[in-house]
């Protein structure tokens, strides 16, 4: 009798071993009930943002210029110099004008005594009303001119108008300043801003409200000062001036990216704790059927006890809370409550 080949053979057990896998019982019937948790997916609304670049500036900056035609006859201060507000930065020489105030000190005295000895002789009715009100005029006259050179002369010294840091330095002693030239500059270091573009296509936003600024890995929480209503024409942007909190330890000129609001997206959450991973791949039993289903999904951001899913689930459906690592696909399930 001849032999079987050994082909005929391995056909013969495939095709035994299929019979038996559909006229037998599933798999999962002989898989125990299990009592487990569950949970629906919810869809959730997830504030969205869209990155705007800016710049970080001094609330309080100012170019001081001169206000008269004269000499630098010093400028004893030097660029990064921290002053306080009322000091001395720039002294200009200007002789003229120290003449000027006494020229009027000199005719204030003398439009004085004219006009306190001539209401001297109306009181004795010696001189007219009328000539004691032109003097008096005269007087008054005298005394806006004096008032006049003394500002004048007090142009001449240039005090820094708020405390902060010397930016830049634009004369030195010997220099002639004119009405217009600038002297120095000067920037505040307690308030900042941050300067952003903010595309017309994004949401406006309205004094006060919040606005996170970045920079590098420090992320701070700014709030709206000023918001134009108008959009530049060419760029298509508004600007947007954000302030920044005391503790922010940025510098000015500083690069920031803020994080504007662009409205809300959809997203499903589901409990952290249905997610658990097998390898390198996500998974979670999904209760179909009172059956447990395994699912492969992928996740996003995590906040607090919930995760984000990107993939792999529907809103609506439930999955099993904290699976035991001996639950199965296909395997019985009890929920609890």
């Amino acid at each position: 009798m001849t032999k079987p080949s050994l082909s005929i053979l391995v056909l013969a057990a495939l095709v035994l071993a299929g019979c038996g896998r559909h006229g037998g019982i599933a798999p999962d019937a002989d898989l125990p009930r299990v009592a487990v948790r569950a949970a629906a997916v919810e869809q959730s609304g997830t504030p969205l943002t869209q990155v705007v670049s800016g710049t970080v500036v001094p609330q309080a900056r100012a170019t001081v210029a001169a206000k008269l035609l004269a000499s630098v006859a010093s400028a004893d201060f030097a660029v990064g110099q921290r002053v306080q507000a009322g000091d001395l930065l720039v002294k200009l020489s200007a002789a003229e004008i120290a003449a000027r105030v006494d020229q009027a000190q000199a005719a204030l005295s003398q439009a004085q005594r004219d006009y306190d000895r001539e209401a001297a002789f109306e009181a004795k009715g010696a001189s007219t009303a009328d000539t004691v009100h032109s003097l008096d005029e005269r007087r008054r006259i005298a005394e806006a001119g004096l008032l006049e050179a003394k500002s004048m002369l007090g142009y001449t010294d240039v005090k820094a108008p708020f405390s902060g840091v010397v930016v830049r330095k634009f004369v030195n002693a010997g220099d002639l300043a004119a009405p217009g030239t600038p002297l120095f500059s000067i920037e505040g270091e307690d308030r900042l801003r941050a300067e952003v573009q903010v595309p017309e296509s994004l949401p406006a936003l309205a004094p006060g409200d919040a606005v996170f600024v970045e920079s590098g890995a420090k992320v701070v929480k700014g709030s709206v000062a000023e918001y134009s209503p108008a959009a530049d024409p060419q760029t298509r942007t508004r600007l947007a001036k954000i302030d920044l909190p005391a503790d922010a330890a940025l510098r000015s000129g500083q690069f920031v990216r803020a994080l504007w609001p662009a409205g809300e997206g959809r997203t499903l959450v589901a409990p952290a704790s249905a997610v658990s991973l097998f390898g390198q791949m996500e998974r979670v039993f999904a209760v179909t059927d009172g059956k447990a289903r395994l699912r492969l999904v992928k996740t996003g951001a995590r906040a607090g006890d919930s995760v984000q899913i990107l993939s792999g689930l529907d809103a609506g459906e439930k999955v099993v809370l904290s699976p035991p690592a001996t639950l199965r696909d296909g395997q019985p399930l009890e929920v609890q409550p």
